[in-house]
């Protein structure tokens, strides 16, 4: 465990910022949040990701900068105004937060991406080895990446996260009612493959980064990547509901537009950089990471 630091964070109050700045806390650390108005309090930082401003005279002397903050891809349909609020909440603001961290040095700069980098697996595993996919989702994570880099010689580990599980939130979330009501179902074929990570280890792994030498890309899923099928199979046994009624490709893609392509489409990502450094997952395999979630 590390000696109490002193930690910012942006994107404090989404899913995985607002258990990662509680669960800092309990640990001893002191958390700042970066908020988009004047700071208001001593655990405020003020900054503007779209002016590329941030209060450098409150960031200065903290241990490490954890980046989360970004315009949700799942929230609203893919229309080419949103592509692009999606791509610039990316891009300009991790450019801000990169250029602050090279100037401060902290200790470590942690900057989220995700698994969209490989884009389309199919049924082929990648690993943080493994070249960047051309699709949209790929590009704007190659994008985000690289304003990464402008952290300069600072550790710089980025979060290649993939499909958070918590009941809270997210995509499960979201499905858990749809089951209770016992109208759930696989999602197109059900063949894709989706990797998936607990928010109890994506918390777990950050924390690992904070506290182990690591830099680059890591990809946050745990070892285990399941299908469609295999995931609405194990969330319908635990919640004790058939999953009967599968979502047609076409009913997806009228609901959800672009975003559909990536419920439909297959990610086989495995997190070897994680394995290789020691880190071990809590829960490893979808059936006891879904039990454990809904019960």
């Amino acid at each position: 465990m590390l000696p109490p630091q002193r930690i910012a964070v942006t994107g404090a109050s989404g899913l995985i910022g607002t258990t990662l700045v509680g669960h800092l806390k309990s640990e001893g650390h002191t958390v700042q949040r970066f908020v988009r108005r004047p700071a208001a309090a001593p655990d405020e930082i003020s900054w503007d990701p779209i002016w590329g401003t941030v209060d450098m005279e409150a960031l200065h002397g903290v241990d490490a900068v954890i980046h989360l903050a970004g315009a949700g891809v799942g929230d609203k349909r893919w229309t080419t105004k949103y592509k692009t609020e999606i791509l610039n909440s990316r891009l300009l603001g991790t450019t801000a937060i990169a250029q602050a961290v090279a100037t401060v040095k902290p200790q470590v700069f942690i900057s989220a991406s995700a698994m969209g980098w490989y884009g389309e697996t199919g049924n082929r595993a990648v690993n943080e080895k493994d070249r960047g996919g051309d699709d949209f989702l790929a590009t704007v994570c190659r994008e985000w990446e690289n304003a990464a880099d402008l952290a300069g010689d600072v550790r710089t580990v980025k979060l290649r996260t993939g499909l958070v599980l918590d009941p809270t939130g997210g995509a499960l979330g979201r499905m858990i009612p749809l089951f209770r009501f016992g109208v759930g179902g696989r999602l197109g074929s059900g063949k894709q493959w989706w990797s998936w990570i607990t928010l109890h280890d994506v918390i777990r792994a950050i924390t690992f980064a904070l506290e182990n030498p690591i830099s680059g890309p890591i990809n946050l899923t745990a070892p285990n990547p399941c299908t469609n099928r295999e995931f609405t199979a194990a969330l319908a046994r635990a919640l004790h509901r058939p999953a009967v009624f599968p979502v047609p490709a076409i009913a997806l893609k009228l609901a959800f537009g672009g975003f559909s392509i990536e419920m439909l489409g297959s990610k086989k990502v495995e997190p070897e950089a994680l394995i290789n450094a020691g880190f071990n997952f809590d829960y490893p395999h979808i059936g006891a990471a879904i039990s454990a979630l809904v019960d």
